[in-house]
């Protein structure tokens, strides 16, 4: 008789009180999946779909704490990481990352906000250079902070060329896959991916909507559960893909808050 004992992922995240990105979308991504969803949170924010009124960061020792405590009782197939935080929290995931404690390492480096704020202070984005991103797996930028980490400008990657060539250059960290999202900046919704033996476009129809909280969450969060659910790299990135799009079409026509609502994590606006 067969294990029906789901497999285990882990977010590493912030939480976010509107329950459209972060650590909730990352829960409910594996949830979609049939994985098992634990989490270590790094921060707590107070948020809703129009405005964030205020951010506390956790200490990074305590950040670890729950990491290794999930993991000392959960066989945990993979790992991905969302809002770090703090600089500190970064070398604290690093550290782990190095000890080979997160298998399935996806990387989603939230460094900037969607109105183009940085988050992370610059040893952040040096330390997710130097000490995060070379254990990933897979890193899902988007474009702004594609062009962080690859030192160029938003403006320069709205071609496919540019962001397959960035994409290159954030690889030289040693992430093995690195996939550069679309993003409202560009005419279309394709994504590029850079990867040891090959480079591809995943192409995407642009979704008419304003229900895009949590878009960059929930794909790094699709990519782990197929990891964990043992699909090979390239599979789990192409079904994370094509997740979110069916998210995106699912709460196009939502109306959860005044601002930028949350996907159909679980489909029920698919027609029955």
């Amino acid at each position: 008789m067969p294990d029906p004992t789901p497999p285990t992922a882990l977010t590493i995240a912030g939480s976010d009180s509107g329950g459209g990105a972060g650590a909730q979308a990352d829960l409910k991504t594996f949830a979609a999946h049939r994985v098992y969803g634990t989490s270590a949170l790094t921060a707590v924010t107070a948020q809703n779909t129009t405005e964030v009124r205020g951010v506390v960061a956790l200490e990074p020792a305590f950040v670890r704490l729950q990491v290794e405590t999930v993991l000392h009782d959960f066989d945990v197939r993979a790992v991905k990481t969302g809002m770090l935080a703090t600089a500190a929290v970064v070398r604290e995931v690093a550290s782990l990352a190095a000890g080979g404690a997160l298998p399935g390492l996806v990387v989603d480096p939230v460094l900037v906000s969607s109105s183009g704020h940085r988050l992370l202070e610059p040893d952040g984005v040096e330390a997710y250079l130097r000490l995060l991103l070379p254990h990933a797996v897979v890193a899902t930028p988007n474009l702004r902070e594609a062009a962080v980490l690859g030192d160029t400008s938003v403006e320069s990657l709205r071609s496919v060329d540019a962001r397959l060539a960035v994409a290159r250059r954030i690889r030289e960290t040693g992430a093995r896959y690195v996939v550069v999202k679309g993003g409202h900046l560009t005419e279309s919704a394709d994504d590029v991916v850079a990867g040891p033996d090959t480079e591809w476009v995943l192409p995407g129809t642009r979704v008419p909507t304003g229900n895009d909280h949590g878009t960059g969450c929930s794909l790094s969060a699709a990519v782990a559960a197929n990891l964990a659910l043992g699909s090979p790299v390239p599979s789990a990135i192409e079904q994370a893909k094509a997740y979110v799009a069916r998210a995106l079409a699912g709460s196009a026509a939502w109306r959860l808050g005044a601002g930028h609502g949350p996907l159909d994590h679980f489909g029920w606006s698919a027609p029955p």
